[in-house]
């Protein structure tokens, strides 16, 4: 169920991390500039597109339908989102368990405020390092998180 992506799955993952984001980020962000104006689906997925290197790191969780993605850099874990409508079916932690024992993953960055995110990692293991950072362009803190 969980493969690598391919250029076919362009669009389905632009959805995915587009309407995942605004869900989950408009709440911290509040910048309706940024949410429905620059994040825009189609763009990503083209970018996807005429740039099918950009989806070397990424993994989708696929029953048929693509309803998650992980990116993975080196052994970290750059972003993991499931498509809203298809939340607590275990398809989140499926994609956690592949990042941690299928690809050695053991660290990411998450926001500070993201408490949702927070807790689903530390459910899996992972623990704050005391390392934090602003999210490029905002006054939002970024944790990192190891195994």
């Amino acid at each position: 169920m969980i493969r690598q992506a391919v250029k076919n799955d362009a669009s389905r993952i632009a959805e995915i991390l587009i309407f995942t984001k605004r869900m989950n980020y408009r709440r911290i962000f509040q910048n309706d500039l940024v949410s429905f104006g620059e994040m825009q689906v189609y763009p990503l997925a083209k970018d996807y597109i005429d740039n099918p290197d950009k989806l070397k790191g990424i993994w989708v969780y696929d029953d048929g339908i693509v309803k998650g993605m992980v990116h993975i850099q080196e052994k970290r874990i750059e972003e993991l989102y499931v498509d809203s409508f298809f939340e607590n079916q275990g398809i989140g932690t499926e994609l956690m368990e592949f990042a941690i024992e299928r690809m050695g993953c053991n660290s990411l960055w998450v926001l500070e405020k993201n408490t949702k995110a927070i807790h689903f990692y530390k459910k899996h293991g992972f623990l704050f390092t005391g390392e934090r950072r602003l999210q490029e362009g905002t006054t939002e803190a970024l944790l990192e998180m190891g195994r």
